[in-house]
């Protein structure tokens, strides 16, 4: 089972990568992941102003959603953010860089998403080769399956985050709202094509190295 920490313990165990990086020359890769609304965005920025300036860069899984017009012409616009809606490959790809990269190379340019325009910008994340520590959160960075299978192995930590059910349901309407879903049609989505990856991203809980709760 993992390990249970708070967000002060797990700004530790950042720092604690982040020193085996500086120690051992070689980058460390974190990944958060966790269910819909449960605070990985949180908590990476968190994690991100605690730890020392340019010592980490934050890659976000959600930098390969596909395009809606992919999703439309494959028949997966109304399941949007479900597993098959992502570039898994990509990620995996992405990943392998980032983890292979010598400080004497040109920096990864990573993709990001834009929730204003609800879609994926290429090239918008820049790593500089030297960056020893890159944090990546994504609800399916410890699916096996649906291509995300070889993510795990290259992770250097694996952390999952929760919160009350409650508490992230109420998160993601207001998050749709704010984003210009009217209140009825952000409260549909939350409890239905979200949930539904809720639930998925609830089964990898157990292969992560440790579980933060954001209460």
């Amino acid at each position: 089972m993992p390990a249970e920490l708070t967000a002060e313990q797990a700004v530790l165990a950042a720092r604690t990568l982040l020193d085996e990086a500086l120690r051992t020359g070689n980058r460390r890769l974190l990944g958060i992941a966790g269910a819909p609304g449960a605070g990985k965005s949180t908590l990476t920025a968190l994690l991100a102003e605690q730890l020392p300036a340019g010592s980490c860069a934050v890659v976000p899984m959600d930098g390969f959603h596909l395009a809606d017009v992919a999703l439309e012409r494959l028949g997966r616009l109304a399941r949007k953010g479900a597993p098959d809606t992502f570039d898994a490959g990509g990620c995996t790809a992405l990943l392998q860089r980032l983890r292979t990269a010598m400080p004497q190379d040109a920096p990864v340019w990573a993709p990001m998403f834009e929730r204003g325009l609800e879609q994926p910008l290429a090239g918008a994340i820049e790593v500089g080769a030297a960056v020893p520590l890159v944090i990546t959160e994504g609800n399916y960075l410890l699916l096996d399956g649906d291509g995300f299978a070889p993510v795990h192995r290259l992770l250097d930590a694996r952390w999952f985050v929760e919160v009350p059910e409650e508490v992230r349901h109420e998160r993601l309407i207001a998050r749709h709202e704010r984003f210009g879903k009217a209140p009825r049609a952000a409260r549909d989505w939350a409890l239905g094509p979200d949930e539904d990856n809720a639930r998925r991203v609830a089964g990898t809980r157990d292969r992560a190295d440790v579980v933060i709760s954001l209460d």
